[in-house]
């Protein structure tokens, strides 16, 4: 018996894309969502058959998947589309046109789209909003369209925002990002450089050079938040299998005293970010939708300087369950409802 089968008198949810990591990572939010059933799941190379999750609460359900052209939009009030990069866009534009809203996993249509020139339907507004709730909740309730951000931005623009807005990271400064993450970030493409035999006991950078598609996505939005500096981001695969460790050097406009206090005024009242004296670690975050931040001042050097760092998992807060939350604010429901923590 599947899990989701029981939930009949609520919500009905559709997943685009349900064979890749974050699509299954949201089959079995939904699945175990107080508010929500899974109504159709699609996968292109996948179709007909039936693909086995782990449900919100730990239980293993079954999903079977269908061809993407044989869901039906008409019987779902929201669509995740968790298509890959430059495929996602148009089928926005479908679920959007039958008057379906829908949260976007892809770079489509975030902020700087990933450095992508590919066209955007005409049904997809001109400015879609950005869904990291814990910066921009107020563009969120309400939309009929939501680009969820990328898994590096939503631990580092968590971790920078606070300094960003209240105006104490230098002006023209080299912001400097080395953020480590695991396998899964990767996608579930067959590539030759994450097998097993590669990806073990080794660690390694790539996208070297400030190259990365989400460095458009973070230097957009740290323009919207007030910051005049360059971001320096540098990724790093780890030999785990979920989870994201991201460390910031801020140089600063002036010594701060306590900038611990700093993230606390900003998310003592966010439920999914969690401001530690503790250096947070892999171990603190994977499962739980949740950005577990610290500070740090750096000693013995002339310019006033910060270490920030954040931790999440990489297919919950950086990926399905930051999606999940988004569509619950969409949808008028608890921002926290289905999310675990």
């Amino acid at each position: 018996m599947q899990e989701y089968a029981f939930t009949v008198h609520s919500i009905p949810i559709g997943v685009l894309g349900a064979s890749g990591y974050a699509g299954r990572e949201l089959c079995g939010l939904i699945a175990s969502h107080p508010s929500c059933n899974l109504r159709f799941a699609t996968a292109n190379e996948r179709r007909g058959q039936t693909l086995r999750v782990r449900s919100g609460h730990g239980a293993l359900i079954d999903v079977p998947m269908i061809a993407p052209d044989d869901a039906n939009l008409n019987e779902v009030e929201l669509v995740f589309s968790a298509l890959p990069h430059g495929a996602s866009v148009d089928w926005v534009g479908r679920v959007l046109d039958a008057g379906i809203r829908v949260v976007d996993l892809s770079s489509d249509l975030r902020p700087g789209r990933g450095g992508s020139t590919h066209p955007i339907p005409a049904s997809v507004p001109a400015n879609v909003p950005y869904g990291l709730p814990e910066l921009f909740r107020a563009d969120i309730a309400g939309a009929r369209v939501v680009a969820n951000p990328g898994c590096y931005p939503t631990s580092i623009l968590v971790a920078l925002a606070p300094f960003v807005r209240a105006g104490l990271v230098a002006p023209g400064a080299l912001v400097s990002v080395a953020a480590a993450s695991g396998v899964s970030g990767a996608g579930a493409s067959p590539k030759a450089e994450l097998l097993f035999a590669e990806v073990t006991e080794n660690f390694r950078a790539y996208s070297a050079g400030n190259v990365h598609r989400h460095l458009p996505e973070m230097t957009d939005s740290v323009a919207r938040l007030g910051g005049d500096f360059d971001l320096l981001f540098t990724p790093h695969l780890l030999p785990v299998d979920r989870g994201i460790l991201s460390t910031i050097t801020v140089p600063l406009t002036a010594p701060i005293a306590d900038p611990l206090s700093v993230l606390r005024a900003a998310y003592d009242n966010e439920p999914f970010v969690e401001v530690s004296a503790e250096l947070p670690a892999l171990a603190d975050v994977v499962h739980r939708n949740v950005v577990r931040v610290s500070a740090v001042t750096v000693q013995h050097v002339r310019t006033p300087t910060l270490l920030l760092f954040a931790a999440i998992d990489n297919l919950v807060k950086g990926a399905a369950g930051q999606a999940v939350q988004n569509a619950n604010i969409m949808l008028g429901l608890d921002e926290a409802a289905g999310l675990p923590r």
